[in-house]
């Protein structure tokens, strides 16, 4: 077999009744035996070996998994290891379940062709229901107005402690922006505190019964209110102008929320150092649009 020069070339068939030299052998992968062209394949040669890569999955009706089934193994023993390690039942639901359209009346099956987000209600709805309209959208999110000036403070104060803290130098506008702040705290905190102090005294006098004879027999006792230059000669009179006049706006303005904007990127803060922190982080210390 072979040539002087190619001693090696060519082998014989595996099949007995075959036996054939083929100069261009084919070597089987399941059972490693030598074939010639004719017999190159598992079924002409009847390889015992021909299901070893043969790959057989079962659908568990219980849990929805796909179980594979070893060749070189009973499928009932295959089967009870999974039923008695692997098989969870709760999972059928969510393998089988499909997601439809949250519209009442609509059945549509939400696939990945035909699903769209709600960007402000941020639900799933089919193409026909995509619009806000069509599926009643409730809208955006409205802030939460039940933001406190107290609160505010309290942000504002620890944000204070955290850039004094920090080993990092600011630079001179973000400093102006902090002083300004701080500045703005502290007069309203002192408005906030003579506010209080003025209607409890108020109030103090009125409960004490100072008559209107009284007031006027004395020059000092002409109040002033001291929200505007209004003078009235009892302290009934004032009470009853503050709580018409001011009690409302005072109201009104400690429910109002102070919003500060980014000049450059026109982002919202409700905190004069969170904008700060963000000019610094994001922009380079830079106001300038």
């Amino acid at each position: 077999m072979g040539t002087p020069e190619f001693p090696n070339l060519g082998q014989h068939c595996s099949v007995g009744d075959c036996r054939q030299i083929d100069f261009l052998p084919f070597t089987c992968d399941r059972c490693d035996h030598v074939f010639c062209l004719q017999h190159r394949s598992y079924i002409s040669h009847q390889c015992p070996n021909a299901n070893v890569k043969d790959v057989t999955v079962l659908v568990c009706p219980l849990c929805a998994k796909g179980v594979r089934l070893n060749p070189n193994e009973d499928p009932n023993i295959t089967w009870d290891s999974h039923v008695n390690t692997d098989c969870d039942p709760s999972n059928y639901q969510k393998v089988t379940k499909k997601k439809k359209c949250p519209v009442p009346g609509c059945r549509e099956t939400l696939t990945f062709s035909n699903t769209i987000r709600c960007k402000d209600c941020t639900k799933e709805h089919c193409l026909k229901h995509r619009f806000g309209p069509d599926h009643k959208c409730p809208g955006p999110r409205k802030m939460d107005s039940s933001f406190s000036f107290s609160n505010m403070l309290r942000k504002s104060q620890k944000a204070e402690t955290r850039s004094n803290s920090s080993k990092n130098t600011s630079s001179w506008w973000s400093s102006s922006l902090l002083s300004a702040a701080s500045n703005f705290k502290t007069s309203a905190e002192a408005g906030m505190q003579k506010l209080s102090t003025a209607t409890s005294q108020a109030f103090q006098k009125a409960k004490d019964g100072i008559s209107p004879d009284s007031s006027s027999s004395s020059g000092d006792l002409v109040e002033q209110c001291i929200h505007c230059p209004a003078r009235f000669s009892t302290v009934g009179t004032l009470i009853e102008h503050v709580e018409k006049s001011h009690q409302t706006n005072s109201q009104s303005s400690r429910g109002r929320v102070t919003v500060d904007v980014c000049p450059k990127c026109h982002k919202a803060f409700r905190d004069p150092v969170l904008l700060v922190e963000h000019v610094e982080r994001d922009h380079g210390g830079s106001s300038r649009a």
